[in-house]
Protein backbone atom coordinates (compact mmCIF):
# COMPACT_ATOMS: atom_id res chain seq x y z
CA UNK A 1 0.00 0.00 0.00
CA UNK A 2 1.13 3.56 -0.71
CA UNK A 3 -0.18 4.86 2.62
CA UNK A 4 1.07 2.42 5.20
CA UNK A 5 -0.77 3.98 8.16
CA UNK A 6 -2.90 7.00 9.03
CA UNK A 7 -2.31 9.03 12.18
CA UNK A 8 -5.48 10.76 13.40
CA UNK A 9 -3.87 12.97 16.00
CA UNK A 10 -5.59 14.46 19.04
CA UNK A 11 -6.35 17.92 20.39
CA UNK A 12 -4.34 19.28 23.29
CA UNK A 13 -4.90 22.54 25.17
CA UNK A 14 -1.57 24.21 25.88
CA UNK A 15 -3.19 26.75 28.18
CA UNK A 16 -5.14 29.94 27.74
CA UNK A 17 -7.44 28.18 25.28
CA UNK A 18 -4.59 27.63 22.82
CA UNK A 19 -5.46 24.27 21.25
CA UNK A 20 -3.15 22.28 18.97
CA UNK A 21 -3.60 19.06 17.02
CA UNK A 22 -0.80 16.64 17.91
CA UNK A 23 0.25 13.79 15.61
CA UNK A 24 3.66 12.72 16.88
CA UNK A 25 4.58 10.90 18.96
CA UNK A 26 1.78 8.38 18.50
CA UNK A 27 1.03 4.86 19.68
CA UNK A 28 1.46 3.72 16.07
CA UNK A 29 4.82 5.36 15.43
CA UNK A 30 7.09 7.35 17.71
CA UNK A 31 8.85 9.33 14.98
CA UNK A 32 9.03 9.94 11.23
CA UNK A 33 12.71 10.23 10.44
CA UNK A 34 14.11 12.45 13.20
CA UNK A 35 10.75 14.18 13.78
CA UNK A 36 9.49 12.95 17.12
CA UNK A 37 6.91 15.66 17.73
CA UNK A 38 4.41 17.34 15.39
CA UNK A 39 1.87 19.98 16.44
CA UNK A 40 -0.43 21.91 14.09
CA UNK A 41 -2.01 25.04 15.55
CA UNK A 42 -4.65 27.21 13.90
CA UNK A 43 -5.69 28.76 11.71
CA UNK A 44 -7.38 30.64 14.52
CA UNK A 45 -8.57 34.19 15.09
CA UNK A 46 -6.90 35.34 18.29
CA UNK A 47 -9.05 37.80 20.28
CA UNK A 48 -7.55 40.99 21.66
CA UNK A 49 -7.67 39.73 25.26
CA UNK A 50 -6.04 36.33 24.58
CA UNK A 51 -2.92 35.29 26.48
CA UNK A 52 -1.10 32.63 24.46
CA UNK A 53 2.39 33.45 25.73
CA UNK A 54 4.57 30.44 26.52
CA UNK A 55 6.72 31.27 29.55
CA UNK A 56 10.35 30.12 29.81
CA UNK A 57 10.72 26.35 29.79
CA UNK A 58 13.62 23.92 29.19
CA UNK A 59 14.55 21.35 26.54
CA UNK A 60 17.25 18.70 26.16
CA UNK A 61 18.17 16.20 23.44
CA UNK A 62 16.17 17.73 20.59
CA UNK A 63 15.86 20.60 18.15
CA UNK A 64 12.67 22.64 17.91
CA UNK A 65 11.58 23.56 14.38
CA UNK A 66 9.07 26.43 14.14
CA UNK A 67 7.26 27.37 10.90
CA UNK A 68 4.41 29.87 10.60
CA UNK A 69 1.79 30.35 7.89
CA UNK A 70 0.18 33.35 9.62
CA UNK A 71 0.91 35.52 12.63
CA UNK A 72 4.15 36.18 14.50
CA UNK A 73 5.86 35.31 17.77
CA UNK A 74 8.87 36.56 19.70
CA UNK A 75 11.48 33.93 20.56
CA UNK A 76 13.90 34.49 23.44
CA UNK A 77 16.34 31.93 24.78
CA UNK A 78 19.08 31.43 27.35
CA UNK A 79 21.75 32.07 24.73
CA UNK A 80 20.55 35.67 24.60
CA UNK A 81 18.78 35.21 21.27
CA UNK A 82 15.87 37.56 20.56
CA UNK A 83 14.14 36.73 17.27
CA UNK A 84 10.77 37.66 15.80
CA UNK A 85 9.40 34.60 14.00
CA UNK A 86 7.27 35.37 10.94
CA UNK A 87 5.59 33.33 8.17
CA UNK A 88 7.85 31.47 5.77
CA UNK A 89 10.98 31.43 7.94
CA UNK A 90 12.50 28.33 9.52
CA UNK A 91 13.68 28.62 13.10
CA UNK A 92 15.83 25.73 14.32
CA UNK A 93 16.78 25.71 18.00
CA UNK A 94 19.20 23.00 19.11
CA UNK A 95 18.62 22.15 22.76
CA UNK A 96 21.47 19.65 23.09
CA UNK A 97 22.61 19.48 26.70
CA UNK A 98 20.07 22.12 27.70
CA UNK A 99 18.42 25.37 26.68
CA UNK A 100 15.56 27.50 28.00
CA UNK A 101 13.27 29.62 25.81
CA UNK A 102 10.03 31.56 25.76
CA UNK A 103 7.55 32.23 22.95
CA UNK A 104 5.51 35.38 23.37
CA UNK A 105 3.11 37.56 21.41
CA UNK A 106 5.03 40.48 19.85
CA UNK A 107 4.26 43.85 21.45
CA UNK A 108 2.61 45.16 18.28
CA UNK A 109 0.06 42.30 18.42
CA UNK A 110 -0.68 42.45 22.16
CA UNK A 111 -4.27 43.61 22.62
CA UNK A 112 -4.89 43.43 18.88
CA UNK A 113 -7.11 40.80 17.20
CA UNK A 114 -4.98 38.74 14.82
CA UNK A 115 -4.65 35.31 13.23
CA UNK A 116 -2.13 32.61 14.01
CA UNK A 117 -1.36 29.42 12.13
CA UNK A 118 1.69 27.21 12.07
CA UNK A 119 3.57 24.02 12.82
CA UNK A 120 5.84 23.18 15.74
CA UNK A 121 8.06 20.14 15.25
CA UNK A 122 10.83 18.58 17.31
CA UNK A 123 13.70 16.66 15.74
CA UNK A 124 15.36 14.18 18.09
CA UNK A 125 19.14 14.56 17.93
CA UNK A 126 21.31 11.54 17.09
CA UNK A 127 22.67 9.88 20.24
CA UNK A 128 26.15 11.23 19.50
CA UNK A 129 24.78 14.80 19.52
CA UNK A 130 22.25 14.64 22.36
CA UNK A 131 24.63 16.54 24.66
CA UNK A 132 25.90 18.98 22.04
CA UNK A 133 26.15 22.70 22.73
CA UNK A 134 22.81 24.50 22.37
CA UNK A 135 22.27 26.87 19.45
CA UNK A 136 19.70 28.86 17.52
CA UNK A 137 19.53 29.39 13.75
CA UNK A 138 17.03 31.69 12.02
CA UNK A 139 16.65 31.19 8.25
CA UNK A 140 14.51 33.99 6.78
CA UNK A 141 11.79 33.23 4.26
CA UNK A 142 13.79 34.79 1.41
CA UNK A 143 16.61 32.27 1.95
CA UNK A 144 14.36 29.21 1.57
CA UNK A 145 14.65 27.64 -1.93
CA UNK A 146 11.43 27.79 -3.96
CA UNK A 147 10.49 26.23 -7.28
CA UNK A 148 7.43 25.53 -9.40
CA UNK A 149 6.74 22.21 -11.08
CA UNK A 150 3.53 22.28 -13.12
CA UNK A 151 0.78 23.26 -10.70
CA UNK A 152 2.96 22.80 -7.62
CA UNK A 153 4.74 25.59 -5.76
CA UNK A 154 7.37 23.96 -3.56
CA UNK A 155 9.44 25.35 -0.71
CA UNK A 156 12.38 23.19 0.42
CA UNK A 157 12.38 24.11 4.11
CA UNK A 158 14.93 21.51 5.23
CA UNK A 159 16.96 18.96 3.29
CA UNK A 160 17.18 18.41 -0.46
CA UNK A 161 14.46 17.80 -3.06
CA UNK A 162 13.82 18.53 -6.73
CA UNK A 163 17.40 19.70 -7.23
CA UNK A 164 17.21 22.30 -4.44
CA UNK A 165 18.88 22.24 -1.01
CA UNK A 166 17.88 24.23 2.03
CA UNK A 167 20.59 26.15 3.90
CA UNK A 168 19.27 24.85 7.24
CA UNK A 169 21.92 22.63 8.85
CA UNK A 170 20.82 19.39 10.52
CA UNK A 171 22.43 16.51 12.41
CA UNK A 172 21.01 13.71 10.24
CA UNK A 173 19.22 13.29 6.92
CA UNK A 174 16.07 15.37 7.25
CA UNK A 175 13.34 16.40 4.81
CA UNK A 176 10.70 19.09 5.28
CA UNK A 177 8.73 20.48 2.30
CA UNK A 178 5.88 22.99 2.05
CA UNK A 179 3.82 22.43 -1.11
CA UNK A 180 0.91 24.41 -2.57
CA UNK A 181 -0.89 22.35 -5.24
CA UNK A 182 -3.51 23.76 -7.61
CA UNK A 183 -6.81 21.92 -8.09
CA UNK A 184 -6.36 19.03 -10.50
CA UNK A 185 -2.56 19.25 -10.43
CA UNK A 186 -0.25 16.38 -9.52
CA UNK A 187 3.20 16.19 -7.95
CA UNK A 188 5.40 13.13 -8.18
CA UNK A 189 7.44 12.46 -5.05
CA UNK A 190 10.50 10.37 -5.76
CA UNK A 191 13.75 9.67 -3.97
CA UNK A 192 12.04 10.02 -0.61
CA UNK A 193 14.10 9.18 2.48
CA UNK A 194 13.64 5.91 4.35
CA UNK A 195 10.79 7.35 6.42
CA UNK A 196 8.33 9.97 5.18
CA UNK A 197 4.84 11.29 5.82
CA UNK A 198 2.41 13.73 4.20
CA UNK A 199 0.24 16.07 6.23
CA UNK A 200 -2.45 18.23 4.54
CA UNK A 201 -2.73 21.81 5.77
CA UNK A 202 -5.75 22.71 3.62
CA UNK A 203 -7.77 21.36 0.68
CA UNK A 204 -8.42 17.82 -0.55
CA UNK A 205 -5.65 15.44 -1.59
CA UNK A 206 -5.16 12.00 -3.08
CA UNK A 207 -2.02 9.91 -2.69
CA UNK A 208 -1.82 7.41 -5.56
CA UNK A 209 -5.61 7.59 -5.80
CA UNK A 210 -6.27 7.14 -2.08
CA UNK A 211 -8.00 10.13 -0.42
CA UNK A 212 -6.13 11.93 2.32
CA UNK A 213 -8.46 14.02 4.45
CA UNK A 214 -7.62 16.98 6.63
CA UNK A 215 -6.46 16.23 10.18
CA UNK A 216 -4.81 12.98 9.07
CA UNK A 217 -1.10 12.31 8.67
CA UNK A 218 -0.23 9.63 6.12
CA UNK A 219 2.83 7.48 6.77
CA UNK A 220 4.23 6.49 3.38
CA UNK A 221 5.72 3.36 1.96
CA UNK A 222 8.75 5.07 0.41
CA UNK A 223 10.05 2.19 -1.70
CA UNK A 224 8.36 3.51 -4.84
CA UNK A 225 7.47 6.84 -6.43
CA UNK A 226 4.35 8.47 -5.03
CA UNK A 227 1.92 10.82 -6.82
CA UNK A 228 0.00 13.44 -4.87
CA UNK A 229 -3.06 14.95 -6.59
CA UNK A 230 -5.12 17.93 -5.46
CA UNK A 231 -8.91 17.55 -5.71
CA UNK A 232 -9.13 21.25 -4.79
CA UNK A 233 -6.52 23.92 -4.21
CA UNK A 234 -4.48 22.38 -1.44
CA UNK A 235 -1.43 22.80 0.73
CA UNK A 236 0.55 20.08 2.45
CA UNK A 237 3.88 19.36 4.07
CA UNK A 238 6.17 16.39 3.62
CA UNK A 239 8.39 15.36 6.53
CA UNK A 240 10.90 12.57 6.90
CA UNK A 241 14.49 11.43 6.99
CA UNK A 242 16.62 8.54 8.10
CA UNK A 243 15.23 6.51 10.99
CA UNK A 244 16.29 7.39 14.52
CA UNK A 245 19.26 5.50 15.91
CA UNK A 246 17.24 3.78 18.62
CA UNK A 247 14.26 4.50 20.88
CA UNK A 248 13.85 7.87 22.56
CA UNK A 249 12.32 8.47 25.96
CA UNK A 250 10.13 11.54 26.29
CA UNK A 251 8.92 13.36 29.35
CA UNK A 252 7.46 16.87 29.22
CA UNK A 253 9.95 18.92 27.14
CA UNK A 254 12.80 16.44 27.47
CA UNK A 255 13.91 13.85 24.91
CA UNK A 256 16.78 11.42 25.46
CA UNK A 257 18.02 7.90 24.76
CA UNK A 258 18.50 7.64 28.56
CA UNK A 259 15.74 7.64 31.18
CA UNK A 260 18.28 8.69 33.79
CA UNK A 261 19.20 11.78 31.78
CA UNK A 262 15.54 12.85 31.69
CA UNK A 263 15.23 12.45 35.46
CA UNK A 264 18.36 14.55 35.90
CA UNK A 265 16.98 17.26 33.60
CA UNK A 266 13.79 17.42 35.66
CA UNK A 267 15.76 17.75 38.89
CA UNK A 268 17.93 20.45 37.33
CA UNK A 269 14.86 22.42 36.27
CA UNK A 270 13.26 22.12 39.70
CA UNK A 271 16.55 23.26 41.25
CA UNK A 272 16.75 26.17 38.77
CA UNK A 273 20.13 24.97 37.52
CA UNK A 274 19.31 25.56 33.85
CA UNK A 275 20.60 28.81 32.32
CA UNK A 276 18.23 31.78 32.48
CA UNK A 277 16.61 33.72 29.63
CA UNK A 278 17.86 37.31 29.88
CA UNK A 279 15.04 39.69 30.75
CA UNK A 280 12.61 36.92 31.79
CA UNK A 281 11.48 36.40 35.38
CA UNK A 282 8.65 33.89 34.84
CA UNK A 283 9.04 30.15 34.31
CA UNK A 284 6.86 27.07 33.89
CA UNK A 285 7.12 24.64 36.84
CA UNK A 286 7.95 21.00 36.21
CA UNK A 287 4.68 19.02 35.88
CA UNK A 288 3.87 16.14 38.18
CA UNK A 289 6.34 13.34 37.59
CA UNK A 290 5.39 10.75 34.97
CA UNK A 291 7.58 7.87 33.85
CA UNK A 292 9.51 8.61 30.65
CA UNK A 293 7.96 6.70 27.75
Amino acid sequence: MTISKLLKGHEKDLGGGFVVRRYLPSAIKQAVGPFIFFDHFGPVDVPADADHDVRPHPHIGLATVTYLFEGAMDHRDSLGTVQRIEPGAINWMTAGKGIVHSERTPKDLVGVPHRTHGLQLWAALPVAHEESEPGFCHTPSAAIPELTIGGADIRVLIGSAFGQTSPVQTYSQTLYLDVALKAGAELVLNELPTEAAIYPISGELEVDGAPLELHNMALLNTADTRTVKARSDARFVVIGGEALDGHRYMSWNFVSSSKERIVQAGEDWEGQRFPKVPGETEWIPLPARKPAA
